[in-house]
């Protein structure tokens, strides 16, 4: 069987800061995305919050329905039998410039980083890019960061007891960002050690890795707020 072409996706340390930068500032994924669409036919539902005002104006209101446990205003849409975004037309984002915060921010990339797999057989084609994408070390830091950022990703799975109900998500997308948000819990510093490695209980790691979400979500609403950019967005 022939293997897929490997896809180069970039140094680690460069795409992990450029990530959590775009998670932060709100901004696009600079994504090499070629002609591949698996993104819009792997049966997601885009999450469009209410000040995304030119991105509801472009949908047809019948294909938009209130976001659960989310406040009044906020929507998702939907998909159609085959999985595929009803926006997708002729194999192509009909809305592409007025597209979704939802989809410009997102990158498949994040699933090989945190060595995850995106889903059942319905992200199948996302699976098979995720699968091609190969990140580059040239130096250690790099390969340091990686292995933070899976190893945060395996915790998480591994001892969701250990959190507080609701603290962790259990949809491989919002996992896969939370361990590249906390990663630094198992980053080694220069004495050889991670903060993951002062402690022996796990409850204490899990503690840990609260504590970093909460200091990175508390640096994205202080930038959302400083910048009015942001939420027009």
């Amino acid at each position: 069987m022939k293997k897929d072409k490997k896809k180069f996706a970039g140094n680690f340390s460069i795409w992990l800061r450029s990530t959590r930068n775009a998670l932060i500032t709100e901004d696009d994924a600079l994504v090499d995305c070629g002609d591949c669409n698996a993104c819009c036919t792997s049966s997601y539902f885009i999450h469009i919050r209410p000040e995304e005002t030119k991105t509801i104006a472009h949908i047809n209101k019948k294909l938009l329905f209130p976001a659960p446990g989310l406040p009044m205003g906020n929507v998702l849409m939907g998909y159609d039998e085959q999985g595929c975004c009803p926006m997708l037309i002729n194999q192509k984002c009909s809305i592409y410039p007025h597209r979704a915060l939802t989809c410009r921010s997102y990158d498949c990339r994040i699933f090989t980083a945190a060595g995850i797999d995106p889903g059942d057989d319905d992200k199948a084609r996302i699976k098979k890019r995720t699968d091609q994408w190969e990140f580059a070390y040239p130096t250690q830091q790099d390969r340091d960061e990686h292995f933070a950022v899976q190893a945060a990703a395996q915790f998480i799975k591994e001892h969701a007891a250990c959190f507080p109900q609701g603290a962790i998500p259990h949809n491989p997308s919002q996992l896969a960002i939370l361990s590249i948000k906390v990663y630094a819990v198992f980053l080694k510093d220069d004495n050889g050690s991670a903060e993951a490695e002062k402690v022996s209980a796990d409850a204490e790691i899990a503690q840990a890795i609260i504590k970093a979400n909460e200091a990175f979500e508390a640096r994205r609403l202080a930038a959302k707020s400083k910048d009015p950019l942001i939420q027009r967005k």
